[in-house]
């Protein structure tokens, strides 16, 4: 058997979406079938890409070692797998490789490119995941970033508004990027904003009355109470004039005001937009917030992935460490 080398580095999805030509000299059923996998099945444009370049670092690796396609077997994955772990690879992105690579084989399989799908007897490392790895904030934390923005300029303004939709929301950085004017809307009882979240997903949360305001004094500012209803809520500032261009912020633009504004108010820069779901959730089950509910205003489908930002139980582990005598 061939011995996989070392795993090739940074590939990404090319510009005319080629794989390797492994996949072209198995036929025309193989490339039909990557087609369909890569194009076809999957919608979310991340998941494409992660699983592109998973499957095509594979396939590199296999062509080195002169296979072709029918001539991969589960000892050659598994060798390849160590290979990822042997480039410090995390067990969590293994686990992801190896489930591209079970799903682009299935259907070669499937469209009958190959006769039996090599990765599928495969087994990966035991990864249980007990609780998220994103750094929380705490409630002080959280209140001093807010009263530390100065809300007396419009770019203040907008960034007091951006925190706020975070915790009062436990909206992910994209989807607040998103928003649009015709997303703050009164429902007759109330104002809610609508959220077009990953995977598809669509939510509607209440305002709050606090939040409220911070958003009507930053739509009053900034002009845009008439606007379009396509007109981006929040956009980008033009350099440092604090005034704001046409161009809607993005999660990345999002990412880095929270960033700039956690370092002013003399904060850890290691937490992030997502740092105010983790407090947000947890906050709301120490008050004894129905897990279901919190669940749904997370926007999760599984209930455990909502334990996931649950750090309740941080605060008796680091009491029982500080009683060791030693």
């Amino acid at each position: 058997m061939s011995t996989a080398p070392e795993p090739v580095r940074d590939l990404v999805l090319v510009k005319n979406n080629q794989l390797p030509g492994i996949v072209a000299r198995a036929g025309k059923a193989a490339t039909f079938a990557a087609d369909e996998f890569f194009f076809g099945r999957i919608r979310n444009e991340h998941t494409r890409r992660a699983y592109f370049a998973a499957v095509k670092r594979f396939l590199v690796v296999a062509e080195a070692n002169g296979l072709d396609l029918a001539g991969i077997t589960p000892g050659f994955v598994g060798q390849y797998l160590d290979g990822l772990r042997k480039a410090k690879l995390s067990v969590a992105t293994c686990k992801q490789h190896l489930a591209a690579l079970r799903h682009f084989f299935d259907g070669m399989v499937t469209r009958h490119a190959i006769v039996l799908n090599p990765a599928l007897s495969v087994r990966g490392e035991r990864y249980e995941v007990v609780e998220g790895k994103t750094p929380e904030i705490t409630v002080k934390g959280a209140r001093t970033l807010l009263a530390s923005i100065n809300a007396t300029n419009l770019v203040g303004l907008r960034d007091r508004a951006v925190v706020a939709i975070l915790i009062y929301t436990a909206a992910r950085a994209g989807a607040v990027a998103g928003l649009r004017r015709d997303s703050l809307y009164n429902s007759g009882e109330q104002w809610m904003l609508h959220f077009d979240e990953k995977g598809g997903k669509s939510r509607e949360i209440p305002v709050r009355h606090d939040l409220e305001q911070m958003l009507f004094e930053y739509i009053d500012a900034a002009g845009i109470g008439g606007a379009g209803k396509e007109t981006p809520l929040f956009r980008t500032a033009h350099r440092k004039s604090g005034l704001l261009t046409a161009t809607s912020m993005s999660g990345v633009d999002v990412c880095r005001m929270v960033k700039r504004r956690l370092r002013d108010a003399g904060l850890p820069t290691r937490l992030s937009p997502h740092s105010f779901r983790v407090t947000t959730i947890t906050d709301l089950l120490e008050q004894g917030v129905p897990l279901e509910d919190v669940q749904r205003l997370a926007g999760h489908a599984d209930p455990r992935t909502t334990r996931l930002y649950d750090r309740r139980d941080k605060t008796i582990t680091r009491n029982i460490v500080e009683r060791i005598s030693i």
